[in-house]
């Protein structure tokens, strides 16, 4: 192991997976360090397991972010067809809901356009092949395309290729400090209770829900910290129910007219997610009774059953990062957003937010961002056509 690298990255989510592949990839040293004993056992485990552009934040006029996402989902379909599946969505209409059918077929007009793939309005005697679908109050069902993946598979796959390309990964190491010093970073952090000290030219701070926790760690030359954003934490949670799907579905939730997803998961249903405003030490987080009777209610309505929390296999919550303010979580940016403590300079890059289908758009451009400081190098690989790969 080095003393000194190109980029430390302290986080091995999605996030911190990616960035140390595009790193790697440009022929740069990397090292990423993560707190856990084992990468994704945060929120990159704990999402709704798809790979998608996301139909509903064409509602609120956030069309580049949906076309980004819908890129790559192309790109991860192209370079990991054992990792991320091209699956038939259903959207039902019932007499309740909301978004009108035309509403919809509007919008997924405008999706199938951006995507290159078809929707269509399943014919009404087609109905009674849709799961058990209640269809007593249905007006239409829609279908159209998007991806379904294993997170957690994935981040450890996208790892991988970075170790393959030279990145170094040490797990169980607890991020204890940093200091900006002239031209370089100092970073301390323990592994087995064994105080450790490296040198980098970037530090990425990729650690999801902790970013802030990371940033109040890290100090500028004269011993003053770098400053944090305000960030809204929220929580959301899945349960996993028994049962058998064909085909996974995009539900708008009775209760509040929400976004929720009733999928097939490992031989089983799973329903998500919630959106509830969490504070809190982020490793706590988890399910509250409330939100597992308000997807329990969900499932029951569009199903007809009768499903209680004796029912449910298994429940996960995990946390998304927002802007902080006033507003509904339902309204804030899904945007992802990149901070430098420098914007000429850069020695300390933040990530707030993310998804988990867009984290090689992402790395790419913080790796555009940092270029400047970064010395020469030989790009090992590209990872738009980087092919990832399988792993246990």
């Amino acid at each position: 192991m080095a003393d000194r690298y190109e980029v430390v990255v302290v986080g091995a989510g999605i996030h911190g997976a990616g960035i140390a592949q595009a790193v790697a990839a440009a022929g740069h040293s990397v090292l990423v360090l993560e707190q856990y004993d084992a990468a994704a056992q945060g929120s990159s485990s704990r999402s709704s397991k798809l790979i998608h552009g996301g139909l509903r934040y064409l509602e609120s006029g956030e069309f580049h972010l949906v076309r980004e996402c819908l890129r790559e989902r192309a790109i991860l379909l192209r370079n990991a067809p054992h990792l991320v599946d091209l699956v038939r969505f259903h959207i039902p209409v019932d007499s309740n809901t909301r978004r009108r059918p035309w509403l919809l077929a509007l919008g997924l007009r405008v999706y199938s356009l951006f995507s290159w793939k078809p929707f269509h309005r399943v014919p009404r005697g087609s109905w009674v092949q849709l799961d058990g679908l209640r269809r007593e109050r249905l007006d239409a069902v829609f279908s159209y395309y998007d991806a379904q993946t294993d997170d957690a598979q994935l981040t450890h796959s996208v790892l991988a290729s970075a170790r393959s390309l030279g990145a170094e990964v040490i797990t169980g190491a607890e991020f204890t400090q940093a200091r900006l010093e002239t031209g370089e970073v100092e970073v301390n952090y323990q592994k087995n209770g064994t105080a450790n000290r490296v040198r980098t030219c970037i530090l990425v701070n990729a650690a999801g829900a902790w970013v802030n926790h990371v940033l109040q760690k890290v100090s500028d030359s004269s011993g003053a910290p770098v400053p944090t954003h305000d960030i809204e934490l929220v929580q959301g949670t899945h349960i996993v129910v028994p049962g058998h799907l064909s085909h996974p579905y995009y539900l708008e939730a009775p209760q509040d007219g929400r976004a929720v997803f009733v999928v097939p998961w490992k031989d089983n249903i799973m329903v998500g997610t919630t959106e509830q405003r969490y504070q809190g030490d982020p490793a706590e987080v988890a399910p509250t009774s409330p939100e597992i009777d308000y997807l329990l209610q969900i499932y029951n309505h569009y199903f007809g059953h009768d499903f209680t929390g004796d029912d449910v296999i298994d429940v996960f919550a995990g946390l998304r990062v927002l802007p902080g303010g006033a507003g509904d979580a339902s309204g804030k940016s899904r945007e992802t957003h990149i901070h430098l403590n420098d914007a000429h300079q850069p020695r300390v890059v933040s990530i707030y937010g993310g998804k988990l289908t867009s984290y090689r758009a992402t790395a790419e451009k913080l790796l555009r961002r940092i270029s400047r400081v970064l010395p020469e190098a030989t790009p090992r690989a590209n990872t738009r056509s980087l092919e990832l790969p399988l792993v246990d």
